[in-house]
């Protein structure tokens, strides 16, 4: 899952996409394969009495992806909080996407298994929304799926009555090489929000956007003269991780930090102001 770890829903039911592999065309009465093996799969693994496969999803071709090496492993899976349809039903989804560039989001409740003859028991599944394979993990941040598939402009993908859009409402207008690129964001509350992204070259690059608007570039680590700012050796399947203000970006050899450049200071605590 290009370093992405499985995700979590509330209840401790854990999330994963599996590679390419063995999957059983012959279902059990309950629509498992029958002999539980889950390869190129969305899976669900409940842990409230041990780990055992609690629901999947599967592609009604997913024998010949995992023969062509066109798995849903390389990407990540992330969990979206409770969304209300248009009905007024609380919906509990979670998305993931991988070599086939498919955006698949599930049911959490029902994530439809296996059909032999297509994906019509999936929640949703979108092609065409992304450019390129997946080999990293979707960012969420004020209903809002943000992608960066392989080759790919990283894309905001609004979500609107617990439905994904097909059509990305804001692009960067630089495209992410391969791996594509891990988005983090950082924010307050649903105010300010940026989102980050590393772009693997040599040198690595930190780009910042705003997520509102992903034309809007607000830094990249190569604006600075002199190579003041320079991230340092490239990787791949790295998320930038924000802390207290600060940046966090992972290369072959170190971490790079970024922060303020001329932070304001904090005032002294005994302080008195006299009008």
């Amino acid at each position: 899952m290009a370093g992405n770890g499985p995700a979590a829903d509330p209840a401790g039911n854990i999330y994963l996409l599996s590679g390419n592999g063995t999957f059983d065309t012959s279902l059990d009465g309950g629509g498992f394969p029958i002999n539980r093996n889950f390869g190129n799969g969305f899976l669900k693994v409940a842990t409230n009495n041990g780990l055992s496969m609690a629901d999947y999803f599967e592609t009604f071709n997913t024998v010949s992806q995992s023969n062509a090496d066109t798995d849903l492993g390389s990407g990540g899976a992330l969990v979206f909080p409770d969304l209300m349809d248009g009905s007024g039903v609380t919906r509990h989804l979670a998305v993931g996407a991988g070599k086939d560039a498919h955006i698949y989001v599930v049911d959490r409740d029902q994530m439809g298994k296996w059909n032999a003859s297509s994906n019509s028991l999936v929640y949703q599944d979108i092609s065409g929304a992304l450019s390129g394979s997946v080999f990293s993990s979707p960012a969420y941040f004020n209903s809002t799926l943000y992608y960066g598939a392989v080759g790919d402009a990283i894309k905001a993908l609004p979500i609107v009555n617990a439905r994904l859009a097909v059509s990305s409402s804001s692009r960067t207008a630089r495209t992410f090489p391969y791996p594509g690129s891990s988005p983090a964001i950082s924010a307050m509350g649903t105010a300010n929000g940026i989102l980050w992204a590393v772009e693997n070259t040599n040198p690595a690059v930190l780009h910042a956007y705003d997520a509102r608007d992903l034309t809007q570039e607000l830094y990249n680590s190569n604006q600075a003269p002199s190579g003041r700012d320079t991230v340092g050796s490239n990787n791949k399947f790295i998320t930038p991780t924000v802390v207290n203000g600060h940046v966090y970006v992972g290369t072959t050899n170190g971490v790079a930090v970024f922060g303020l450049l001329n932070p304001v200071p904090a005032a002294p605590k005994n302080l008195r102001i006299v009008q």
